[in-house]
């Protein structure tokens, strides 16, 4: 490894598993120092301690818990040069069968708390010289899937929001960087629920709607978050990077 993120201070957000936990042992094997944010305390201490890093248990859909956990970080760190707004659930509903309580959940973990992450965590990114957020989206917040409704509007919400606080921070002169990552079908445990459900033939129908033909691995979207947030992407500000296998491209 080549220490791409060396002495950066990086929070992660759902880092105990998936997608968050790849990214969590990529930068601490490339250097960084890493914060672990998550509601599963048992695992995400043990990941944590595994990589050498700090946990903070974190509702991120509570605005109350986000100042708290900004306030131990900076009881432990003088800034946040990495944020990763990595939580996220991914039910199925249609437009005809969502329930609003749910819609509303829904948008509450997978879009509001990149609002108030981004809010909350800002005063510690600007003390960094060289600040990135980085989003997770997903191809379901840029083309339509009938049976993700509520999950493919809040997802489209982060990559409308990455945009705005983008611009937010260039206007400001703020040395912070924001960008959205869309991962396509990926190998990880929020499939599972697609398992159960369907059973095998959803996996092999994933798979054929990809032309790479084959469903992501976590350490794949992990290195896409790593490039966003190295001083490698120190020119990309406000865009989307698709790690799809090509869904998108058809």
């Amino acid at each position: 490894m080549s220490g791409r993120v060396s002495n950066k201070i990086a929070l992660i957000t759902g880092g105990a598993s998936g997608i968050g936990l790849a990214t969590a042992k990529m930068m601490a094997a490339e250097g960084a120092r890493v914060i672990i944010a998550d509601i599963n305390e048992a695992v995400g201490r043990q990941v944590a301690k595994d990589i050498g890093g700090m946990f903070c248990e974190l509702d991120v859909s509570d605005e109350n818990a986000w100042i708290v956990t900004m306030e131990n970080i900076a009881a432990e760190y003088p800034r946040l040069d990495i944020l990763v707004n990595n939580a996220g659930i991914s039910p199925h509903d249609t437009i005809e069968n969502f329930e609003l309580d749910n819609w509303r959940h829904v948008h509450s973990i997978v879009a509001e708390s990149v609002a108030l992450g981004s809010k909350h965590g800002l005063p510690l990114l600007r003390q960094s010289e060289a600040a990135a957020i980085v989003n997770l989206s997903s191809v379901a917040g840029m083309v339509g899937a009938a049976n993700y409704a509520s999950y493919g509007s809040a997802k489209a919400a982060v990559r409308n929001l990455t945009k705005s606080i983008a611009m937010h921070c260039a206007q400001k002169g703020y040395a912070v960087r924001a960008n959205s990552v869309h991962p396509g079908s990926i190998d990880t445990p929020i499939l599972d629920a697609d398992k159960a459900k369907y059973g095998e033939r959803a996996i092999t129908a994933r798979e054929q709607s990809i032309p790479l033909g084959r469903l992501g691995q976590a350490k794949e979207v992990a290195n896409a978050i790593l490039f966003l947030a190295s001083d490698e992407a120190s020119f990309i500000t406000g865009t989307e990077l698709i790690v799809d296998g090509g869904f998108t491209a058809r």
